[in-house]
């Protein structure tokens, strides 16, 4: 028998994120290397619970990346590769292919990183997405332009958020932006706007089962808020309601039609005002940004990324369980601040749980167990925050790290 030894762990990421995900790894007793761009050299680390990082140009090729971590490998024994944010999940999957360790490969990783890949492995299981078209054949688009009516949304297949997203107001408009496009056209699909209100449903996954999930409500779509700026809001749905039911089933049905096997989820679909149905918009195997994980935490005691982390040491083995979940409720309103370190300690209720501390940034946890409040106070403080905080910048074309 082959002596035992720690589980070592390869954690990539070109954004400063996953801390908790790390500690947890080595709480476990495993070894944990970082991943990361020269320009976090300096970020904020869990440099304790670090065995090494190593640090890599910020546009290097994938291949230069396989060819370094290949090297690494003659003198270290990877067990994991793991892609701590949506962008560096190509990464991973192709190292795991190349290396041949377990987790989420090429295919399967597609389904959470290609919108058009996950609206048709969705409408295989029937769950409602909006009418789209793929951006190939023009003769496809302009039949699509006749029989669904606009305003549509032209959306990168493979970006997050809402970064790059453009409305199509009428059929006329398209075809400039195409050709502006030219041969990247490809990498966009074409959808139906669809006015509503928008969720997310963020899960733990182990083994293909749901073993938690939290059900939220954002106060104004995201998109919204990405590209004409504002307080962003998010709260915990009352649990047992209508919308809390429906969407758990919908998300049970969206996890096992993409085949998510362990980690995380954060699915996002819109209830349209036109007909009350819920629609799936994108679903990414990765923790939610914008402090939706404290919130998360905050209502329920659940920490995302530990789970994670305690779920992908695990392995398979049935050895995973959940902690005890708690049953209250929160919310996060955030928003780019005027301020370099903005004082919001004007706010000053018992539901705030956590003040966000971050340059440029204002925001703030709330927590109760009464489901009506948090969504009241936050209702309270977005006018408040707009006048006091706000500042607005263009639209990125690009994530920031």
């Amino acid at each position: 028998m082959p002596e035992s030894r720690p589980l070592t762990f390869l954690c990539i990421t070109a954004y400063e994120k996953g801390q908790e995900f790390m500690r947890e790894c080595k709480r476990q007793g495993c070894r944990v290397l970082l991943l990361t761009t020269e320009k976090l050299r300096a970020a904020d680390w869990p440099r304790e619970s670090l065995d090494d990082a190593f640090y890599l140009p910020a546009e290097i090729p994938l291949a230069e990346i396989v060819r370094a971590v290949t090297h690494l490998a003659r003198t270290q024994k990877i067990d994991r590769v793991v892609a701590l944010d949506e962008y560096d999940m190509e990464t991973a999957a192709t190292l795991r292919e190349h290396l041949r360790v377990p987790g989420m490969g090429l295919t399967t990783m597609r389904y959470f990183r290609d919108k058009l890949a996950m609206r048709m492995k969705a409408l295989d299981r029937e769950i409602r997405v909006p009418d789209f078209v793929p951006v190939f054949n023009h003769a496809d688009i302009g039949y699509y332009l006749e029989q669904v009516p606009g305003p549509w949304v032209l959306k990168p297949r493979q970006e997050a958020s809402a970064i790059g997203i453009k409305t199509i107001h009428a059929a006329e408009e398209l075809w400039p932006v195409l050709e502006q496009l030219g041969d990247k056209q490809s990498s966009f699909l074409l959808e139906r706007f669809v006015p509503g209100e928008v969720y997310h449903v963020d899960s733990v996954v182990s083994e293909n089962e749901i073993v938690f999930a939290s059900v939220s409500k954002y106060g104004k779509p995201p998109m919204n808020v990405a590209q004409g700026g504002g307080v962003f809001t998010t709260f915990t749905v009352p649990r047992d309601s209508e919308e809390d039911s429906g969407l758990r089933q919908i998300n049970r049905d969206l996890m096992a039609a993409l085949g998510l096997v362990r980690g995380v989820a954060h699915a996002e679909f819109i209830q349209a005002h036109a007909d009350g149905h819920f629609y799936f918009l994108e679903c990414a195997a990765r923790v939610g940004g914008a402090y939706i994980s404290e919130m998360v935490e905050a209502a329920t005691g659940i920490n995302l990324w530990r789970e994670w982390a305690r779920i992908e040491v695990a392995g398979g083995n049935g050895s995973y369980r959940l902690p005890p979940v708690r049953e209250e409720y929160a919310g996060v309103i955030l928003s780019l601040a005027r301020q370099e370190n903005p004082n919001t300690s004007g706010y000053n209720d018992p539901e705030v749980f956590l003040r966000i501390k971050k340059h440029h940034h204002a925001g703030l946890i709330l927590r109760s167990g009464d489901p009506q409040r948090v969504p009241g106070l936050l209702e309270s403080y977005g006018p408040r925050f707009a006048a006091e905080f706000l500042a607005v910048e263009p639209p990125r074309e690009k994530p920031s790290a």
